[in-house]
């Protein structure tokens, strides 16, 4: 184990944030959010700007109070680990750390190190990065500690790169690194990066992100794979319980508030989880709903997911009975960001597409074309969507 700092963390635990887009696909991890936000959105909009990135990355930003955090990866062999801070108001650069990987920094062409999205409970940060490199923040940017897992493990990587997300839950960073040869998942300490608990895991490259399962009184932390989804205690990563009919190894399950896991099995498998969270049963299963590369999204009982085809989806989170069905224009590697009533996605050649889903026939009502590569999901601001591409980082408003 190799811990280059060991600072005190201020705890990551379920405590009042401030601000609601503290990991990939939001706070709630589901990609949903109950502000209305700027239908119209433009690059010259009342209060957007647009910044250079000082390299690639398809990690979302996230958003703590009024500072926008993102990560990206530089260098001949993308061997410069940047992690970076922005003023919402004016896009003004507040801090920039610069970290060496110590891992693996190979990658398809079409990703890169930077592929995961940052995870924060508004008291810090932690970063993940392909190399298995992880880092510690706080909100200023002081490294608080540091763990290179390939030390400990060196064949946790693959040739295609890595891109699941971390999540933080009751002072545990939960860490997914799945592969052919070495596949884990980690339970890291957030005061001072040392693991509390390591499991082995299905051998096979899996891009999955952990999602957490919760209610007022417990969390617990779905890890998915080939194999399906285990469920376990986040502090100590024990087994609660187990699907094991198989799941995908790209898009991620989401969580809903009616206590229905949406698991991309067999095109979607509804879990209904139980209140004490002990068990589950499947519900629903839906072939006709299966995810492209993007995660369901959803919100107020419906799911909304975008497939291979770029036709978008929208069913009933209970019974997934499909609403109704849009086709987009694509390719489309990033998940759906749900708002109050209306549904923002971007395609990979740039173009923002925002759908009326609360009209009687939804539609496309606004088009915005960045012209530059966009594989990420969209992020939320307090007043404008947030959205990066391998070069920049906008923040798009009316």
């Amino acid at each position: 184990m190799k811990i280059i700092a060991s600072l005190f963390f201020v705890t990551l635990s379920l405590l009042p944030a401030r601000a609601d887009w503290l990991m990939f696909r939001g706070s709630n991890g589901n990609g949903s959010t109950h502000r209305s936000l700027p239908v119209t959105i433009k690059t010259q909009g009342d209060k957007s700007w647009v910044q250079d990135l000082p390299g690639r990355g398809i990690a979302s930003p996230v958003v703590v109070g009024d500072t926008i955090y993102l990560s990206a990866s530089s260098g001949p062999f993308q061997e410069d680990l940047h992690v970076l801070a922005y003023d919402s108001s004016d896009g003004k650069q507040l801090w920039q750390r610069t970290l060496k990987a110590t891992g693996r920094t190979v990658c398809h062409k079409k990703t890169c190190v930077a592929a995961s999205t940052l995870a924060s409970n508004g008291k810090g940060l932690v970063a993940q990065f392909s190399s298995n490199d992880i880092f510690a923040f706080d909100l200023k940017g002081n490294l608080l500690w540091a763990r290179g897992l390939t030390f400990d493990h060196p064949n946790i990587a693959n040739g295609l790169g890595m891109s699941s997300s971390p999540v933080v839950v009751q002072g545990v960073a939960v860490i997914q690194v799945e592969n052919d040869a070495d596949s884990y998942a980690f339970g890291l300490d957030l005061q001072n990066g040392s693991t509390l608990w390591q499991k082995k895991r299905p051998k096979a490259a899996n891009w999955t992100s952990p999602v957490i399962i919760n209610t007022k009184f417990r969390s617990l932390v779905g890890l998915q794979s080939k194999e399906g989804m285990t469920a376990i205690e986040p502090t100590t990563g024990k087994t609660v319980w187990d699907y094991q009919d198989g799941a995908s190894t790209i898009p991620s399950s989401t969580w809903t508030e009616k206590g229905i896991l949406l698991l991309p099995s067999h095109g979607i498998t509804a879990l209904q989880v139980a209140h004490d969270l002990q068990s589950f049963e499947s519900i629903w299963v839906d072939n006709k709903l299966k995810p492209g590369t993007g995660s369901p999204s959803s919100q107020d009982g419906f799911l909304y997911v975008v497939n291979n085809a770029n036709v978008l989806s929208c069913a009933s989170v209970e019974t997934g009975e499909i609403q109704w069905r849009l086709r987009l224009k694509g390719p489309i590697s990033g998940s759906p960001l749900i708002t109050a009533d209306h549904l923002y996605i971007f395609s990979e050649d740039g173009l923002g597409q925002v759908v009326n889903i609360k009209a009687e026939k939804p539609e496309v009502v606004h088009t915005l074309n960045l012209g530059d590569t966009i594989l990420c999901t969209p992020a939320v601001a307090k007043d404008a969507i947030l959205v990066r591409s391998d070069s920049k980082l906008w923040k798009l408003s009316e």
